[in-house]
């Protein structure tokens, strides 16, 4: 039988953070609010990944808009991917509502509206920062694997890049390197057979058609420079609020290869570039990936190895990384088991399919005393969440059906005038929105080819000269001999003797 008071007692004691930590809302029960079962998450635990999930409209993007504008407040900065374009309200504050207002009231917590610090980004030609990465900062590992080349197209690949390693040819963008697997099998084909060993061209045909799928997808925007430098993401404004940098992705919702593959370059760049923290009182940075699935639904199964490790990895860096998505199925299991925090909304039970994926949806959630999670699931309303956390050793808390508190900037997003402004003043705005189009791979084999072209052409003007010269000597050998002849006969002493005779008769 149900008692208030032991539900009060064990959420009261397992989300008892003794540091710092973020306010979710108050548990509650069969529509019952419980204020003083308040639900917390430990500040120094969000490095441990997590989860939000649930049905279109139910809330995930307002409990991802709390979380981010919490962190930033507590000096911690945050990345999101807004795919949906609805999270940019966060630079403004919550103009408030009898809603919001009555929804606090049962949470006997003040609401207080606030800004955030919110820089925009971008990968495409949208308003934004624009994000970019060099070829060459991929490397042929990374890139096989986007790719989803065989074995014996990476190890190409591979040859490719020691190449231009040691003819320091810079591989910025896509048509750097397709430039230089043309080059490996056309005209530079016996310089690479004489150090590197023959270059199938069947292979690099195979490589440079996988390229194009990726170009088809707008990669081309991506590639290049000036490379966005990961250390931007960890900026403070002056109260020490952390930024919260949005990535607008609106434009690329049907670009997943596009989308996965800026991805696992951002989560490697930070685990190359970031030093190990060990255990900290907060994290140094907290990605959200809003429609997670879209990184999930194409990758190959290599590409899925690459971001499971990484996601292992890369909280020892002191990174937490967050996946949005409708159905906790659609992050695969080997993800799912590495995610700290879950916090599931309503799931709908429309059909047989429906049923079944909220079963397994809720079994991805401890037991509970005081919930059938199956049942819960299905009746949850708008800014009502299941949560399961850790605690500050690591142990998870207990679930908890909360009703969740509301975010303090503005649930609406930003009018086009208001996005513009803030595009316009911009921190990093001047540093990256430049195009920078250096001399690099294909501009130095283009001036390669053209040299050898020259010479060959040389060449061949040189071979046909001594040709022509030579045949002219034989022609004027062949015209010259008899002339020769007969110039010996009429000077010859017998001819002239001979002559004199006939003369001397004829005087006579």
């Amino acid at each position: 039988m149900f008692q208030k008071q032991d539900l009060i007692n064990a959420i009261s004691e397992g989300y008892k953070p003794k540091g710092d930590y973020i306010y979710l809302g108050a548990a509650m029960h069969d529509g019952e609010v419980f204020p003083e079962a308040a639900v917390k998450i430990p500040l120094k635990t969000m490095n441990r990944h997590g989860l939000i999930a649930g049905a279109t409209g139910t809330g995930k993007s307002k409990t991802l808009q709390i979380l981010a504008e919490n962190l930033s407040q507590k000096g911690v900065p945050v990345m999101l991917m807004d795919v949906k374009g609805d999270l940019s309200g966060l630079a403004k504050p919550s103009a408030g509502a009898t809603f919001i207002q009555e929804r606090h009231e049962l949470l006997e917590f003040p609401f207080t509206p606030a800004a955030s610090p919110v820089e925009i980004l971008s990968l495409s030609e949208q308003g934004g920062v624009r994000l970019r990465a060099t070829v060459s900062e991929f490397g042929p590992v990374l890139l096989s694997r986007i790719l989803d080349l065989s074995p014996t197209q990476s190890g190409i690949l591979s040859v490719i890049f020691k190449y231009c390693d040691d003819h320091h040819l810079p591989l910025l963008d896509l048509k750097d390197l397709k430039k230089i697997l043309q080059f490996a099998t056309d005209e530079g084909k016996e310089e690479f057979e004489k150090t590197y060993g023959r270059i199938s061209s069947a292979s690099t045909g195979a490589i440079l058609r996988k390229i194009i799928a990726l170009e088809q997808q707008d990669a081309d925007l991506f590639f290049g420079e000036r490379s966005f430098e990961v250390e931007d993401l960890l900026r403070k404004n002056k109260e020490g609020h952390g930024y919260i940098n949005i990535l607008r992705l609106t434009d690329i919702q049907d670009k997943p290869k596009l989308f996965s593959t800026f991805m696992l370059s951002l989560l490697a760049e930070i685990y190359n570039t970031f030093p190990e923290k060990g255990d900290s009182d907060k994290p140094e940075l907290v990605l959200f990936i809003d429609e997670a699935h879209l990184i999930f639904q194409e990758a190959s199964p290599v590409l899925l190895d690459q971001i499971e490790s990484i996601v292992k990895l890369i909280r020892s860096k002191g990174v937490g990384v967050y996946f949005v998505t409708q159905n906790p199925d659609d992050v695969p299991s080997e993800v799912l088991g590495q995610l700290g925090l879950k916090i599931q909304h309503a799931l709908r039970a429309f059909t047989a399919k429906d049923r079944k994926a909220i079963k397994l949806a809720a079994e991805n959630y401890p037991l509970s005393e005081f919930y059938d999670t199956k049942t819960e699931i299905t009746s949850l309303g708008i800014g009502e969440a299941l949560v399961t956390a850790l605690d500050e050793k690591g142990r998870p808390t207990p679930l908890a059906a909360t009703h969740l508190r509301a975010p303090m900037s503005r649930m609406d997003i930003l009018t086009d005038s208001e996005l513009r402004e803030l595009i316009d003043f911009s921190g990093l705005k001047e540093k990256y929105n430049t195009a920078i189009d250096r001399e690099s791979a294909y501009e130095i084999l283009n001036a390669k080819i053209k040299r050898a072209e020259a010479e060959k052409a040389q060449e061949k003007a040189e071979a046909e000269r001594k040709k022509l010269e030579k045949t002219s000597s034989r022609r004027s050998a062949k015209a010259t001999g008899p002339q020769k002849a007969m110039v010996k006969v009429l000077t010859s002493a017998t001819f002239i003797r001979g002559v004199m005779g006939v003369l001397n008769k004829l005087l006579k």
